[in-house]
């Protein structure tokens, strides 16, 4: 039966391959399959060949072995502890549906169903280890290229198989009546024992990390050595030292020896989950129905509610029946809009802000200042990356344009109503980041500058970025509509190198558009700039006035912008190929 079974995967897997080769007969696919082979080139493969192209700034030899051994133990201790207190639900093993209606009545064991996923998590395995043995390479850890790679097999597979494991030991638990919440407690009370033994010992045991200490590298790294090296963290990280101990070594002889202790945990691992006497069939019936769901709802662009029972959506305010069409666009994609905003997601943003500002703490500036800061690098960075994160437009209605087309709306009223969501959304997100930006940096303004040219800079941006999202809106949407069969939005769209060539393709050619966009606002401005200080004398008044006249010229490259989104879609042919 595992034959029949190796027999199915096989081909399955040979019939893509193949299907994806095809593909490269269409100059979209081969455009795309030779722009992502050269970005893998460049960005990994290139560092395969002679050693003389190896990077020095993440070479091992500046770090001690130990250490090294010491922080991968500690990452792999955290990784395993989530698997005991993230998951809540039984024990299942993912099969696609096709796989349930033939696999689950056939007359195949247990032990069977479990190889056959086993084998084919090698797959992923080793594409995994053939990434990271090339990337592994760039941080020069003076290891062959074979004794990087049995070692990162390894990781991995200790990793799946204890990840497995876990969840049949959950499921035991569950069934022994100890629910999600006993079993994190009881798990969570272990790990803060341990943390407040380490804690305890470290104060004990360890002279205590001064000022100073922490404003130089090299003993704040000595610190930290002695302590994941020493004491209680030399017991409990010793099992996943001896997992990443075979990295490090340099020869055959060395990692000879290093490696059969990661080999009998493999071993304990995989007898651990073929002798755990757990049902997981009816879990993996569920599970594999709700990964299909979430399939469909991803490439249909609900990234959210993929997986999830759909929610009534709240409308954002009352639609007029008599108002614009393009205000009713808008309102439509307000409410799609919707799915953006989660308490996960500002969960998150706050964490990430907070993390940050700490780690710039250590530099010498007061709190708001950092503070100003990080939401003037937000600023700059949504800035840039906004527009693919808020798709509420024409590239996300690309398979209802044939709906669109038969609207009695002009064709340019349609354009702004499809760009007007994301639009506001963007400025009203900049906007906030920008009061809170002024409301910590014109009392505490950086290093060498006013607080009243900090406030003419905030208040400038203001003015200019609700005119920059707009140009950001417009040339992903124009690429849309004159390139909709190299867009990945249908339920089919095409993955592997040539689809990411693809992206790569899109995002280079929007950003050479976006600079030339700006160019003319950018004469502008640095001209009103000049001539403004040289009579005026103000930084400040010449900085707002020259704002005011790049926003003029950038309120009519939208509006021509508007106006060209328009004809593209009036001239767009619903029964040419829409997508990839």
């Amino acid at each position: 039966m595992f034959n029949a079974l190796f027999y199915l995967w096989w081909n399955s897997l040979k019939n893509r391959t193949t299907m994806r080769f095809k593909r490269l007969n269409q100059p979209k696919y081969l455009i795309g399959f030779i722009v992502g082979a050269l970005y893998f080139y460049w960005y990994f493969f290139r560092f395969v060949i002679g050693p003389a192209q190896r990077t020095n700034y993440g070479s091992a030899q500046s770090f001690d072995p130990l250490m090294l051994e010491a922080i991968g133990a500690f990452v792999l201790c955290v990784i395993v502890l989530l698997a005991w207190v993230i998951p809540h639900k039984r024990a299942s093993l993912t099969f696609t549906e096709a796989e349930v209606a033939f696999l689950f009545p056939a007359p195949v064991t247990r032990q069977t169903l479990i190889h056959f996923k086993l084998v084919r998590s090698q797959v992923s395995i080793f594409f995994g280890v053939f990434f990271l043995t090339i990337v592994s390479r760039r941080f020069d850890l003076n290891a062959d290229a074979w004794i990087r790679a049995i070692s990162w097999w390894m990781i991995l597979s200790v990793l799946n198989l204890h990840f497995l494991a876990s969840s049949f030991a959950m499921t035991k638990l569950m069934d022994n009546g100890i629910s999600s919440l006993k079993r994190r407690i009881i798990v969570l009370g272990l790990a803060g024992a341990a943390i407040a033994w380490v804690v305890i010992w470290t104060k004990q045991s360890m002279p205590t990390l001064t000022d100073s200490d922490m404003a130089n590298a090299q003993t704040l790294s000595d610190y930290a050595k002695q302590a994941l090296t020493s004491g209680p963290l030399l017991y409990l990280l010793y099992p996943f030292r001896l997992i990443v101990r075979p990295m490090l070594t340099h020869d055959g002889l060395t990692f000879a020896n290093a490696v059969w202790p990661p080999l009998l945990i493999l071993a304990a691992h995989y007898l651990w989950v073929m002798r755990a006497d757990v049902s997981f069939e009816e879990a993996s019936i569920d599970a594999s129905r709700k990964q299909a769901e979430k399939v469909a709802a991803m490439r249909a662009g609900n990234w959210r509610g993929a997986g999830k029972t759909p929610k009534q959506k709240r409308a954002p305010f009352k639609l007029n029946p008599m108002g614009t069409p393009a205000m009713a666009l808008f309102w439509k994609n307000l409410i799609n809009a919707g799915n953006l905003m989660s308490f996960r997601l500002w969960l998150v943003l706050i964490i990430v802000a907070v993390s940050m500002c700490s780690g710039l703490r250590t530099s010498g500036n007061n709190w708001p200042t950092l503070i100003g800061m990080f939401a003037t690098m937000f600023c700059a960075w949504l800035l840039m990356v906004g527009a693919q994160f808020v798709r509420q437009d024409f590239r996300q209605d690309l398979k209802q344009m044939d709906i669109l087309k038969v609207f009695p709306v002009r064709s340019w009223e349609i354009a702004l109503g499809e760009i007007l969501a994301p639009a506001v959304i963007l400025t009203a997100v900049h906007w906030l980041l920008i009061i809170i930006a002024l409301t910590c940096l014109v009392p505490h303004p950086p290093a060498k500058m006013a607080g009243e040219l900090v406030l003419a800079i905030g208040l400038s941006a203001a003015l200019i970025f609700p005119c920059l999202n707009f140009i950001a809106l417009i040339i992903p949407n124009a690429a849309v509509l004159l390139f909709p069969a190299w867009f990945q939005s249908a339920t089919d769209a095409p993955r592997g190198i040539e689809a990411m060539g693809q992206r790569l393709v899109f995002a280079i050619g929007q950003f050479l558009a976006f600079i030339i966009a700006l160019a003319p606002a950018a004469g502008v401005f640095a001209a009103n700039l000049f001539i403004v200080r040289w009579l005026a004398g103000s930084m400040t008044v010449a900085i707002v006035t020259s704002s005011l006249s790049a926003s003029v010229v950038l309120v009519v490259e939208v509006g021509f912008g508007v106006v060209l989104l328009g004809w593209l879609f009036k001239r767009f042919d619903v029964s040419g190929e829409p997508t990839a």
